[in-house]
């Protein structure tokens, strides 16, 4: 098994019958590709959204910037799910790419919520990305779904990002918001950057290392999704995190143990805020997330320690 196959168990209450069509959007990124992968495998059409001119019958044009999608090639898809958002990583934060970060998510959830409840026959369940940056800095306390926002620019950017999604839910559609943690993987995301830094034996704790860091495995993110899909009973926010939050200094030792190198060059907080500006508080920041309502559900983790995890992003992909 690797970090990004096979979907997990079949759930009760399927919202997703044999050969279904599922319009995804964000589906070139690390999640939104693997989670192609595996609703093709299992017999599924995927319609994916892009914002060039359609190259075949498997892509819909859409402009989320400018509220538009062709709606047409939405039809008789019984699920939308909505993974397109700059990357909050990417940049450094100036205000220009920080309006970006937030009009990619607001407006693009915007565009196809509405399109969605707008259709003859609307999809059975819209799944809109969200992030465990929601909560904020959480410090030592552990948080689950019924926790309310932190204070900030990626909370506020969560707030608005989730409440964009309204129109769906207003609609009857099952709407669930996906508050993802740090994703582990080989390919990309924080991870990407990670394993190049600890194998030429520079890696070390970031900061104090006493922040709470929430991850969660690539494979189990995809499986978590799936589960959103299939399961009737799950709406609203759903974390979407390991149920073991660990701290940056166990982390950066596991990575230590797994890599066989030292892990012993640690970067401090001064050095990060002036590299990375604000976007530090992002890396320096809390965040000890628990995913209650994915285990109230029954969700079954294939990688929930962090050395799990981190093996299984190594591996070599089928």
């Amino acid at each position: 098994m690797t970090a990004d196959s096979s979907p997990p168990p079949p759930s009760p209450g399927s919202a997703l019958p044999a050969g279904s069509r599922v319009a995804l959007a964000g589906a070139s990124g690390l999640i939104g590709s693997a989670l192609a992968r595996s609703l093709e495998r299992d017999g599924h059409t995927v319609v994916r959204l892009v914002r060039r001119p359609p190259r075949g019958p498997g892509e819909v044009r859409w402009d989320p910037a400018g509220g538009s999608v062709d709606t047409a090639g939405l039809a008789g898809c019984a699920a939308v799910v909505n993974l397109a958002a700059a990357g909050v990583g990417s940049r450094r934060w100036t205000e220009s790419y920080k309006r970006l970060i937030r009009d990619s998510r607001v407006r693009g959830t915007t565009t196809l919520a509405r399109a969605a409840a707008a259709l003859d026959e609307p999809p059975r369940v819209f799944v809109n990305g969200s992030a465990m940056g929601y909560y904020g800095d959480t410090g030592d306390r552990a948080v689950d779904e019924t926790a309310p926002p932190g204070e900030g620019f990626l909370p506020s950017v969560c707030v608005e990002w989730e409440a964009a999604a309204d129109p769906a839910r207003e609609a009857g559609i099952r709407t669930v918001l996906a508050r993802t943690g740090l994703v582990v993987a080989r390919g990309g995301g924080a991870w990407g950057r990670l394993f190049p830094l600890f194998r030429s034996g520079l890696g070390g704790r970031m900061g104090s290392g006493r922040q709470y860091w929430s991850y969660i495995s690539l494979h189990d993110e995809v499986a978590a999704l799936r589960f959103a899909l299939d399961t009737g009973s799950l709406s609203g926010p759903v974390n979407l995190t390991a149920p073991n939050p660990l701290t940056n200094a166990e982390i950066t030792r596991a990575m230590g143990r797994v890599l066989h190198r030292p892990a012993l060059v640690p970067t401090p907080e001064a050095l990060l805020r002036v590299a990375l500006g604000e976007m530090a508080g992002d890396i320096l920041v809390s965040q000890r997330v628990l995913p209650a309502k994915l285990l109230d559900a029954g969700f079954h983790f294939a990688f929930p320690g962090i050395e799990e995890a981190l093996r299984a992003a190594l591996r070599p992909a089928d």
